[in-house]
């Protein structure tokens, strides 16, 4: 019968390879024996010796002798061939089972393993080595799977509470017009304008999603050289308006800094930290912008003056819904900002780093491998 199963595998393995090395040893006993009975010296023909009260000629006393302690090696080597098979196959399994027993406890919690069970370990097994490893590296998988699990749980829900809040708007702006009889242009005009505001909120959270699906955990699809400096320039352009409005002041530090990758992302980088600076910042506040060029790494630097932020949580801002000092409370965009660089840049096989500035606001930190 063909073994299923390790244990039985392993068995069957041990008990061949000590019956092997038994025939061995007994043909090698039973020639040396034959070997050594022919080497006893020949007597004159004639001579009778004595043998178990028998008179045997002298002649044929070696090839008797030989016969003699072949036949006893074959006896007793035989029985103690049996004794080592049967004492190897008994103990291959009786300790295969123990050395084992870590591999059965990770199979049967594999197969326990649910979504909601997933918080089960194997824990500390009883043998040392590579099963013990092996466990070991297993609860570490476990552990990642479950962060990423209850990452994702946090996720959704949270994507859910900011897609929400719009339809909600929508659908009551939707129900108190219609159901007032004497609404007049002007009124609806007035709903009009409250939907598309939610509407463009909405699809500005869709559109972030959408992207950070396509960039987080993903490699890049394009590799093109650009310049940090250029990409700061056209960022800004873009929220320069809004800048003014509020009366913030920047100053920019920039010189060129070469980068390879996907210039749609690149420029997501620079645009996001820039519309970060700006719409966390306070009225008439500043933003500084570096970019630097080194010999490994590219260096692009936002700081802004803001609320304070708290350092021991600058860590979560990184994190999805997110944003400086309050979680899926701003009136304004979607806190996906930091989460969509984060993941754009170790795209890029780059870093990311933020910390607080003093007296209030954040200073955020890229940098990138140098392009060729």
């Amino acid at each position: 019968m063909r073994p299923s199963s390790l244990r039985a595998r392993i068995t069957l393995l041990s008990t061949g390879l000590a019956a092997g090395v038994s025939l061995v040893l007994l043909w090698l006993a039973w020639v040396l024996v034959g070997d050594a009975v022919a080497a006893v010296p020949q007597m004159p023909p004639g001579t009778l010796v004595r043998v178990d009260g028998i008179d045997v000629d002298a002649s044929a006393l070696a090839a008797h002798m030989r016969e003699h302690a072949r036949d006893k090696v074959l006896l007793f080597g035989s029985i103690a061939f049996c004794c080592v098979v049967l004492a190897t196959a008994i103990l291959a399994w009786t300790f295969t089972s123990r050395v084992l027993r870590p591999l059965r406890e990770v199979t049967s919690t594999a197969q326990r393993l649910s979504i909601e069970s997933i918080g089960e370990r194997i824990g500390e097994v009883d043998t040392k080595g590579e099963l013990a490893e092996l466990a070991y590296t297993f609860d570490a998988m476990l552990d990642r799977l479950q962060e990423a699990f209850e990452a994702q749980r946090h996720f959704v829900a949270n994507a859910s509470h900011e897609l929400r809040t719009p339809l909600s708007v929508i659908r009551t702006e939707l129900d108190v017009t219609l159901s007032d009889p004497d609404a007049d242009a002007a009124e609806l005009r007035r709903m009009g304008n409250v939907v598309r505001d939610a509407t463009e909120r909405a699809g500005q959270l869709v559109g972030s999603l959408l992207l950070l699906a396509r960039t987080d955990g993903a490699g890049l699809a394009v590799r093109e050289p650009t310049d940090l400096e250029q990409l700061v320039s056209r960022a800004w352009r873009a929220v320069r308006g809004e800048a003014d409005q509020r009366g913030i002041h920047a100053t920019f530090h920039t010189e060129s800094a070469p980068v390879q990758g996907d210039p749609a992302l690149l420029e997501r980088i620079a645009g996001n930290l820039l519309e970060n600076a700006v719409r966390h910042n306070v009225e008439r506040g500043w933003i500084e912008v570096v970019t630097q060029a080194g010999q490994r790494r590219q260096m692009l630097r936002v700081r802004s003056s803001g609320g304070l932020v708290d350092p021991q949580t600058v860590a979560e801002l990184f994190e999805p819904f997110r944003r400086a000092g309050v979680a899926r409370t701003a009136k304004t965009g979607a806190g996906l900002g930091l989460s969509i660089v984060r993941a754009a840049v170790e795209a890029h096989d780059g870093a990311v780093t933020a910390e607080p500035v003093v007296g209030g606001g954040l200073s955020v930190t890229v940098l990138l491998p140098v392009g060729t």
